[in-house]
This record gives C-alpha cells, sequence and structure tokens, in this order.
C-alpha cells in the first residue's frame, strides 16, 4: 500500500502553508505490520528532506538519531518500517511561519484521520509536539470522543496515561528538523517517550 494513493488533498485552502511541498508518503508499506504510528507536525519546507526522502533528508536523520537514542538498533527508514514504525505528518504541507493555525490544523486533520484508519493493529501513537497532539484531540472532538491529550505543557503532561481509539497515545516534543541537534534536553525526554512506545509496542 503507498499511502498517498488514497490521501489527497483537494483544495488546499489553508494561508500559513507551502502547497509546493504538500507531501504524503509514497513508501510501499503492509498497513497491517504497522504497531507505532509516529505524527510530527508538518511537512519540511523543502521535499528532499522528508521522512521517506533517502538517507540524507533531514527529518529521517533526526529521527534514525531519536531512535538511536532510544536504543533501537536501526541505521535505515527501512528497519524502521520493519519495527513496525511509520511516520507520517499532521499537516502535510510546509509551514510558512513558526507557527501553524488551529484551522489549518482542524484541515488536515480529516486528512490525517482518514490516514490513521488505514492502519487496523496500532498500539501506540507517539505525538510528536503540539500540533500532533492538537491534531488527534480535534479528531476525537469531531467524532464526539473524549479529548485525548489533557490541555497543559508536554513536560508536565508526558508522563500521564492517555488512550485514542484503544491505544496508547504518548505526548512528546518534535523530532524532525534541525532543533532536534541543539535542544539537549528534549532530546533526552524525546529518547524517553520513543523508549517506553519500543517497549508498550511489544507486550
Amino acid at each position: 500500500m503507498k499511502t498517498n494513493y488514497l490521501i489527497q488533498c483537494v483544495d488546499f485552502p489553508c494561508l500559513d502553508t507551502r502547497r509546493e511541498s504538500y507531501l504524503v508518503s509514497d513508501v510501499d508499506i503492509d498497513p497491517a505490520k504497522v504497531t507505532i504510528l509516529l505524527i510530527s507536525e508538518a511537512s519540511p519546507e523543502n521535499p528532499t528532506d522528508y521522512y521517506y526522502a533517502g538517507e540524507k533528508a533531514l527529518f529521517a536523520q533526526t529521527t534514525l538519531l531519536a531512535f538511536q537514542d532510544a536504543g533501537a538498533k536501526v541505521q535505515s527508514m527501512q528497519e524502521l518500517l520493519h519495527l513496525g514504525v511509520y511516520l507520517t505528518t499532521a499537516v502535510k504541507c510546509g509551514k510558512t511561519g513558526y507557527g501553524i493555525a488551529t484551522p489549518t490544523i482542524e484541515h488536515c486533520s480529516h486528512l490525517l484521520e482518514k490516514e490513521i484508519a488505514l492502519f487496523p493493529n496500532i498500539k501506540i501513537y507517539l505525538l510528536m509536539g503540539d500540533v500532533a497532539i492538537k491534531a488527534i484531540n480535534i479528531i476525537a472532538k469531531r467524532n464526539s470522543e473524549a479529548r485525548v491529550i489533557p490541555a497543559g505543557s508536554t513536560y508536565k503532561i508526558r508522563g500521564g496515561e492517555f488512550t485514542f481509539r484503544g491505544a496508547r497515545a504518548l505526548p512528546s516534543y518534535v523530532q524532525a528538523g534541525s532543533a532536534f541537534f541543539v535542544e539537549k534536553v528534549k532530546r533526552k525526554m524525546i529518547a524517553d517517550d520513543i523508549r517506553k512506545a519500543l517497549t508498550l509496542a511489544v507486550k
């Protein structure tokens, strides 16, 4: 299955994103083997930095480092897929500024919800950053489900036990991009959260 064949934006109404950097994964995967769904913020400004754009892609490099920090012996995105980890973004276009407006997250959450539905065996949602957390909460609210992640700083809530549609939901920090290299405290917490996800996924 290639996700980009099934998940498509047709109207591109968002004013704070770059349509030219619209990306949905084109990697060929077996959806039944995915147990961990990692959701980060938005697609990179440069498509060559996307998760599945090659091993030199920035998102791929920082994500592999994050999993290596957590003790996973992975050297490629394909090895992550073999672990049952699929990577995506809450917003499918690159952002134009620092933040992303709530209407943009809401609009793209429809695509994310369709993407989530493709994977029947998810055990863990790794929600990397505020945008991913907000997107999951929006999806839950739209379907009259309980709020998944409570309000509050990630530092204070990341140790809590949260669930979304029968799977654990772990709030964490964004691991994709250049900031990962400089925010050493967050990097350790990201590693702890990924380690927890990998442990829970095999139970």
